[in-house]
C-alpha cells in the first residue's frame, strides 16, 4: 500500500496554482486527498482533480491541521502570512513567491541542480524565480568544467509570467489593434501588443529591478557559487508562454563549445537543441507545455577568451514555477 498525502495548494485559483494541480495528477503524485486554498470570494467553488469535484476553501490559520504538505502558489504577503500556521501545524510549506528565498533558513532548491540543499530545512522550502529556474538548470552543469566567474544575462519573459491575466491583455490588444481600435493596458504599464517592455519589477539597486537582482542573488545560492557576479537585462516580450534567456558565461579556463555540448547534452533537465545550418535552436513554441529546458546557439563569446554564450529556452509556468514546485515536494517524499 503506497503512502499518500494530505497536500493544500495556497492560491489554488491563480495560474500557477491551476498548474501545480494539473501536475499533480500528470506526475502521479501520491495525494491522498487535496486541499485547494483561496481567498474568501473563491470558497465553496470547485475545481477538478483526478475527474472528482474538490471544493475550494478559504485560507486561514486552521485551514493546515492535518496537512502535510501546502503548496505556495500565492503572493508575497499571503506566503508570510500563513508560513507561521503552516509550520506550527507540522506540514512543509513549498513555496513559490519571493518571500523567503533570500532567508538563509531557508533551502532555495532547483532539483536538478542542489537537491541536497532540502536536507536542512525547517518546513519552509523556497521555489525560485522563474528566469533564474530555467537558467541555473542550463548551465550549471558547466560548473564541472570550470567555475562559472559571472555571467550577463538578457531575458525574454513571456506575458503569462506576469499571471493569467497577461495573456488575456495581449490578445485583447492584438485583437482590438487589428480592428483600428484602441485598448488601454491594466496588465502592463504599456501596450504589450508588437512591443517590448525592459523593466519587471521596481528599482532595487543602481538602476537594476528586483527582477533583475534575483538572477544574482538567487544563482548564487542555487549553485553555491557565493561570489557569482550576474548583470541582467529582464524584456517582457509579446510571447504568450515560455520564457528565453541569452547568456555569456565567463569562466576560470578557457571552455571549448564542443566541451560545453558534450555536457549539456547529459546535463539533467536539460535537451540540446543546436544545429544553426539546420535552423535547429530553442524557441518558445517548442518549450511550452512540458518541463526541458532547451539549451542551443551555443559559441564561443568574442570579447573574452574564458567565455561562452548560449541561449536557453523554457516553459516558467511549469519548470519555471509549478512543476519545480513539486519536483521539490517528491524529494521530501525520499
Amino acid at each position: 500500500m503506497m503512502k499518500t498525502y494530505t497536500v493544500a495548494v495556497l492560491g489554488a485559483t491563480g495560474a500557477v496554482g491551476q498548474e501545480m494541480i494539473s501536475i499533480l495528477q500528470e506526475r502521479n503524485f501520491p495525494v491522498g486527498k487535496l486541499i485547494p486554498l483561496a481567498s474568501a470570494r473563491s470558497a465553496g467553488k470547485t475545481m477538478k482533480f483526478r475527474g472528482e469535484d474538490v471544493v475550494i476553501q478559504e485560507a486561514c490559520d486552521s485551514a493546515f491541521e492535518g496537512v502535510d504538505i501546502v503548496l505556495g502558489a500565492a503572493e508575497n504577503d499571503i506566503a508570510k502570512k500563513f508560513a507561521p500556521a503552516i509550520v506550527k501545524a507540522g506540514a512543509v510549506f513549498v513555496d513559490n513567491s519571493s518571500a523567503f528565498r533570500m532567508d538563509p533558513k531557508v533551502p532555495l532548491i532547483v532539483p536538478e541542480v542542489n537537491p541536497e540543499d532540502i536536507a536542512w530545512h525547517n518546513g519552509i522550502i523556497s521555489n525560485p524565480n522563474c528566469s533564474t529556474i530555467i537558467t541555473v538548470t542550463a548551465v550549471n552543469a558547466l560548473n564541472s568544467l570550470s567555475p562559472i566567474r559571472s555571467m550577463t544575462a538578457s531575458t525574454y519573459q513571456a506575458v503569462s509570467g506576469a499571471g493569467a491575466g497577461g495573456p488575456i491583455e495581449l490578445m485583447a490588444e492584438v485583437e482590438a489593434l487589428s480592428k483600428g481600435e484602441s485598448y488601454t493596458p491594466t496588465v502592463f504599464p504599456y501596450q504589450i501588443a508588437f512591443n517590448l517592455i525592459p523593466q519587471i519589477g521596481g528599482e532595487q539597486v543602481d538602476g537594476y529591478t528586483s527582477e533583475e537582482m534575483k538572477m544574482q542573488n538567487e544563482g548564487r545560492k542555487i549553485m553555491h557559487l557565493p561570489d557569482l557576479k550576474v548583470s541582467c537585462t529582464c524584456v517582457r516580450v509579446p510571447v504568450v508562454r515560455s520564457h528565453s534567456i541569452s547568456v555569456s558565461l565567463h569562466f576560470d579556463r578557457k571552455v571549448t563549445v564542443e566541451e560545453v555540448r558534450a555536457v549539456l547534452a547529459n546535463a539533467p533537465g536539460c535537451r540540446l537543441v543546436d544545429d544553426l545550418n539546420a535552423k535547429q535552436y530553442p524557441m518558445p513554441l517548442d518549450t511550452s507545455g512540458q518541463d526541458i529546458v532547451f539549451v542551443g546557439r551555443i559559441r564561443p563569446d568574442l570579447t573574452d577568451e574564458n567565455g561562452i554564450c548560449l541561449w536557453c529556452c523554457g516553459d516558467q509556468v511549469r519548470k519555471g514555477a509549478a512543476t519545480n514546485t513539486i519536483q521539490i515536494a517528491e524529494l521530501l517524499l525520499k
